[in-house]
């Protein structure tokens, strides 16, 4: 009896583990909710790219011959760690090209478009400022855009998710909007909780107005509301009266049965005495 319990528990521990290991290697999992563990050569990549940040030309190649070689897992390990850094300008901020570069790089451009020979005839016409605007929309390449062109990308929720999170800290609202336009144009949806999150992350960066058009969004979300989210919303509202009692207006009108806590007016009062001061 006593060695039947025992091949049992060992029956069960088997079963467990082997149930674990399928759960966490599940193709099903999103690749940006799995643990990030980064690599020699990814180590490598974001130490470089650190360093040639403010080289515009130099950082470029570097994008298109090293990161562009990346493994999957390093690649997702090296934006993910320049996230939770806040590195902004690595991670997806666009930025223009100047002075001599800006026309060499577009000199390279044109020719890549099959525009070398208008280039060359009208080239002695162009001045230099010209150059400037016509080179703007051609900007370094970012790892945000470099994950959105691998082969095994595919739009998900919590990969947007954490690129706004840290737009949000860093009070990035071009850049907080650009994702935006980008994760509708690919049909990405939030679930509510996800939605709570960033509004009360922006609301916290002192961002009102990037919130309640993200809170906009969330209204017209087909998903059954829930209450928890609101909570979180309306407690990241308190610095913000007027808009803070157009949420509650909704929470009541979908919760009717729930009650919703309101802080002390003193809190209000509080609240407006520090930003004044």
């Amino acid at each position: 009896m006593w060695r039947q319990g025992q091949n049992l528990l060992r029956r069960t521990a088997h079963q467990l583990q082997l149930h674990l290991a399928a759960s966490s290697s599940s193709p099903s999992l999103s690749i940006w909710r799995r643990k990030k563990e980064m690599g020699k050569e990814g180590l490598m990549v974001a130490k470089e790219l650190k360093r040639l940040q403010h080289n515009p030309v130099r950082f470029e190649r570097f994008m298109k011959t090293n990161v562009s070689r990346l493994l999957k897992s390093d690649l997702v390990a090296v934006l993910v760690e320049f996230q939770r850094q806040n590195l902004v300008p690595l991670s997806m901020k666009n930025r223009p090209l100047s002075g001599s570069s800006a026309l060499v790089q577009f000199v390279r451009w044109s020719k890549s478009l099959q525009w070398t020979a208008p280039l060359q005839r009208i080239h002695g016409r162009i001045n230099l400022d010209e150059m400037r605007s016509l080179s703007s929309s051609y900007c370094t390449i970012t790892l945000y855009n470099v994950v959105r062109r691998e082969t095994w990308y595919r739009p998900d929720m919590f990969f947007y998710r954490d690129m706004l999170m840290m737009l949000a800290r860093n009070i990035s609202v071009d850049e907080a909007r650009m994702v935006w336009d980008d994760l509708k144009r690919e049909e990405v949806h939030f679930d509510q909780h996800t939605f709570g999150d960033l509004i009360r992350a922006f609301l916290d960066s002192g961002l009102p107005d990037e919130a309640m058009r993200i809170y906009d969004e969330m209204r017209c979300c087909p998903d059954t509301p829930l209450s928890l989210p609101y909570r979180v919303i309306l407690k990241g509202l308190i610095p913000y009266p007027e808009l803070r009692e157009k949420v509650k207006d909704d929470f009541v009108e979908l919760f009717p049965d729930v009650i919703v806590y309101d802080p002390p007016e003193d809190l209000f009062s509080e609240r407006t005495e520090s930003e004044e001061d």
